[in-house]
């Protein structure tokens, strides 16, 4: 139960982190630019780097599918098509292109991420790595020459 309960969170913090990382960052550059098509790029930017964060990861030892790449493109690209559709009202397109980003982007991800082998099982079957000797916790030695003769 508890790790279904911090799945669930964990989904819907990334949730909301994401498809604010990805209006408020497309928004902000398309407002002052006013060039349409910047969230569909950003988002691209945004996935590439994490395909190489991945492999990143992955290069370092780490299961494949340690880091999720999460579906950001398609709700960018509702974002641009509010955008392009809302060129007059800058605050519609906050609005309305922020709600389809919101609304679009859990429900990519959640499908993305129900292509992912169990985390847990992973995490199980992923061995621990072992700390270097200096590191290594000594456990007390209270009371251990109580009865020595020395």
């Amino acid at each position: 139960i508890f790790y279904t309960d911090w799945m669930w969170t964990s989904f819907v913090v990334f949730s909301i982190s994401q498809s604010t990382m990805l209006v408020v960052g497309a928004i902000y550059y398309m407002l002052f630019t006013g060039v349409p098509g910047t969230a569909t790029y950003y988002a691209t930017i945004m996935t590439i780097y994490t395909w190489v964060a991945k492999g990143a990861w992955f290069a370092l030892g780490y299961p494949y599918d340690f880091i999720v790449v999460p579906i950001w493109i398609p709700s960018a690209m509702l974002l641009d098509l509010t955008y392009w559709a809302t060129r007059r009202n800058k605050h519609a397109a906050i609005i309305i292109g922020g709600s389809l980003v919101g609304l679009s982007l859990p429900l990519f991800n959640m499908v993305n991420l129900l292509l992912v082998r169990d985390p847990l099982e992973v995490a199980f079957k992923y061995p621990r790595p072992t700390l270097p000797a200096y590191m290594t916790p000594i456990e007390p030695q209270v009371g251990k020459f109580y009865n020595s003769p020395v």
